[in-house]
Order: C-alpha cells, then structure tokens, then sequence
C-alpha cells in the first residue's frame, strides 16, 4: 500500500494534528515503511495458535466482594501536606 500527500492529510485532519506541508512527502514515507512491516504479520502462520487474552496462563483470584471502610484513614493522610479534620486540605480554586 501506498501512502500519497492526499491521504496523509486526511490522516492527520481526521487525527486533529496540523502537518506542515514540507512533511507531508516525508511522513508518507515513513507511514508507508510502518504498513509494510505491519503487513508482513500476514505472513507468519497462527493456524495453530489459539486466542489469548495474557501470554501467561494464569486463573483469577476470587475473593468475595465484601464492603469494609478500609480502616486505614491514618495511613492514607500520613503523606498528605495539609489535612484538616480527617480529609486532605487542599487551596481553594474557585473565587
């Protein structure tokens, strides 16, 4: 496949990025090496793989879905720089 000016300004317009015109032949060239590599993927033979969501073959851990309040309030406003009864202090924004 290959890459014109024309559809590289389609490209970039539809990705909302502004290319100067004196890239355009460059980045044609380069968006074209990038396809050429990504279409020899179609070469390699996958008809003995099957689909995997992790190349690690692990199950999830279960647990139950039970609701603590965390218990663990000190520990969390241990770093902040201010706090003030128990929640993070923070400047005000709005005026």
């Amino acid at each position: 496949m290959s890459l014109d000016k024309s559809t590289v300004v389609q490209i970039a317009t539809l990705a909302r990025i502004r290319v100067p015109e004196e890239e355009l032949e460059g980045l044609a060239s380069e968006m074209d090496k990038i396809i050429g590599w990504v279409e020899q993927l179609d070469e390699v033979n996958t008809d003995a793989v099957s689909p995997m969501a992790s190349v690690v073959d692990v199950k999830l851990i279960w647990r139950p879905d039970e609701v603590t309040d965390g218990d663990c309030c000190e520990r969390i406003l241990a770093n902040a720089p201010k706090k003030s009864q128990g929640f993070f202090a923070v400047p005000k924004v709005i005026e």
